[in-house]
This record gives C-alpha cells, structure tokens and sequence, in this order.
C-alpha cells in the first residue's frame, strides 16, 4: 500500500495476507461477503458460474463451498449447495423443480415443514400431491401422472422412523423420468446414501446431525447431476437463502465427529428401544430395529446401523404424551434432533400440530406418539430418566388418543 496514503485510508484498506510456505490446518471463516477482482470481464463471469470466482458471498463462499463440498463427497454426488436452514435447502429444491400445476409423489410419513411447504405449494400454485406409503414399488407407479415432476421421501421418516424403500421406488419413478429426492437427515450419509440407490437430490437439515451440536441453522443439497446443480443455485441466489460462513464453519467443525456421535447413538438406540417394547405404557414401539417391525428387513438392507430416533406410542394418548415430556430429568423437551444431548418432543402438539386427528392417523402419527433423538449419555442414565417417566405418565390414567 502507498505509504503516502492518509490513516483514514489505510483503517478503511487493511492488508489481506495470503498464506505462503504453509496452509492452514483447519477451514479458514471467510466471513467478508464482497470480493474484488482486478478484470471487469471476470467479474461479469462469476455471476454465472456456481463454480467460478466467488464475487458475493449470496453467489457463494470458500467457506460455505468447503461445507459444500464435504457433504457431497460423503453422499457421493456431483456437488452441493448450502442454505441458511433446512427449510431453505427444501425450497429451494422445489421451487426449482416445480411450477404451477405440477404434481408431486410423496411418501405420507414426511417432516411436518414439509407437509406444510406442499400444502401451501397447493393452495398457491395449484400443485396437487399424491401421498403414498413408501413401501410399494407399484403404488408409486399408480401415483405417477404426465405432471408429476418429483418423487418426495425420507430415507428414515419423522417422525415414525419407517425406513423407505428406496432402490425400488425411485426405480419406479425413473422408469417414468421422474427424478427422486430423499431427505437423509435421519440416516446421514454414514448410514445410508441415497443417491447409490437412484436418488438424483439428498437434501439435509444441517442443523441436526451434521452440526451435532444445537449450535448452528442450516441446510445441505447433494446432487447425481451437476447440471441440476447448477439449476438450483441459479434460483437460489434470487431466493436469497444462502448459508452464513460462521454457520457454515460450525457445521464442518461438527461433522469432524459425525460418525463417532453416530455409532454412540445408534448403539444406545437399540437396547432402548428393547426395553421400551418391555414397558406396558409404550402401546406400541416403532423403531425398525425390532423382529416385528414391517421395515425390519429393509432397513437392514439400507442401513449401516438403526440409528438414534425412536419413537412410540403411549397408552394414554395425547395427555400421557404430555405428562411423559414433562417428567423428563435429564433429555430435554426441544423440537430439534441429532444433537449431544437427548432431545424429546411430541409430535401431534409440534411439529406436526397443523394436523388434525384423521390427518394425523393418515400419516401414521398417533396422539400419544413421542419422538425420542438419542444423544451420546450413557444408555442407563438416559433409561433410568425414560422409565421415571413412563411411570409418571401412565400415572395418570389412560386417556384415549
């Protein structure tokens, strides 16, 4: 810099060093937004490339790219995209994907943030959806019409924990050119990856097992084809829903332990959920890892490992639902999940309370179904609180539900 410069010039132009003869250990926050080039022509470039010089960080980032690039390579795509949150990740997807009166195949188990993106998609747009089981090849085959432009499923569904099908029905919506989208944020790509059985986008809520933490918002999208890719970070960029670095550096520093807090947590799961088939208030016990379970054998097909949700059903419906989330010592009632610490939550009265009782039966939700995210305590200490509260809910009379 010119030494003739006056203070108040040189405070607003700092040195930015590049590193030399070394390189940093860790991803580097790159948390400026504006970039500066020396070509008006490169410049005018980078507006159009998802993959060129980084000019905004709306555009793109080096940190953010780092997140990016990670993802993909542990799902085994072409590229991905990093959004402020999950919500933001799914909309962008389909609204990349859809226009007004498309048609969407969906398995009936699905986020309720997603039920009520479809829902409103519907009574904006005029896109209509077909709700299926995820467990029939032929249904989705039936669902499928000359507007139907996606196939919607979880790979592990919340918040039931069905296990999908997916090599046979994104078989069956291929054979019709209608590309599939999985949302993995259950199963995270150490469990399963989605796009070995045809998925063409996997979509990830960062915020849960990828960041671990309850420290970060985020959203992830890995794609089979680069130029869908590129398809979606065109309409992303409009949307505006691009990921923070900070948040994006937080993610990466998490998923450092990704599949050490998924081997704990799926190991605790299991016997947890052994013992809560034992238990007379847990009317019905819905992790597949059980002899009984209907997706016994494709999740065993699928998955590397059960993974760290349960869920089941209390007796006593809605109010023993209520009772047992309140009688918890040690996990916490929240609305999230994939975290360090044990998380609970009820569905009908959270993240799926835009659904009516009929509403809620159709998609395999009862009133006292409760959603335990296993964290990484040691399973009798996370028991002892779960029993405590078993006890203190069925205390209560069973309430119909």
């Amino acid at each position: 810099m010119d030494a003739d410069l006056h203070p108040s010039t040189r405070t607003a132009h700092p040195p930015v060093p590049v590193p030399e003869g070394s390189r940093p250990a860790t991803v580097p926050i790159h948390q400026g937004h504006v970039f500066t080039f020396d070509s008006a022509d490169a410049l005018a470039a980078a507006f159009h490339d998802p993959d060129g010089a980084y000019l905004y960080s709306r555009f793109g980032n080096p940190t953010v790219r780092a997140l990016e690039e990670a993802v993909s390579g542990l799902e085994g795509g072409a590229g991905g995209l990093a959004f402020a949150s999950g919500m933001g990740a799914i909309n962008a997807v389909l609204g990349t994907l859809l226009s007004a009166g498309d048609h969407v195949v969906a398995q009936r188990s699905l986020y309720g943030g997603t039920y009520a993106t479809l829902a409103d998609l519907a009574e904006r747009w005029g896109v209509s959806v077909t709700y299926v089981s995820g467990r029939d090849a032929d249904e989705v085959r039936a669902a499928l019409t000359p507007r139907t432009r996606l196939l919607y499923l979880e790979t592990i569904a919340n918040p039931t924990t069905a296990v999908t099908d997916l090599p046979a029905l994104l078989a069956a919506a291929a054979e019709a050119g209608v590309p599939g989208v999985v949302d993995n944020t259950f199963a995270t790509p150490l469990l399963c990856r989605p796009i070995e059985h045809g998925a063409a986008v996997v979509l990830h809520s960062a915020t849960k097992y990828l960041g671990g933490h309850a420290d970060i918002l985020g959203g992830v999208v890995v794609f089979r084809d680069a130029e869908l890719r590129r398809r979606v970070w065109a309409h992303a960029v409009e949307q505006g829903a691009a990921a923070d670095p900070f948040a994006a550096w937080l993610t990466l520093r998490g998923m450092a332990t990704l599949a050490l807090r998924v081997e704990r947590q799926s190991a605790t799961a299991l016997p947890l959920d052994e013992r809560l088939a034992a238990q007379p208030a847990a009317a019905r016990v819905r992790p597949p890892g059980l002899p009984d379970h209907p997706d016994r054998a494709t999740a065993a097909r699928l998955l590397a490992a059960g993974g760290g949700v349960l869920a089941f059903d209390l007796a006593g419906g809605r109010d023993a639902g209520r009772r047992f989330v309140e009688s918890l010592r040690l996990a916490l009632l929240s609305p999230s999940l994939g975290d360090v610490k044990t998380l609970v939550m009820h569905p009908a009265s959270t993240s799926h309370r835009q659904l009516d009782a009929a509403a809620l039966a159709a998609v395999d939700i009862g009133e006292g179904t409760v959603r335990v995210a296993v964290g990484i305590e040691h399973p009798d200490d996370l028991w002892a609180d779960l029993e405590q509260a078993l006890a203190k809910a069925a205390g209560g009379g069973a309430q119909g539900g």
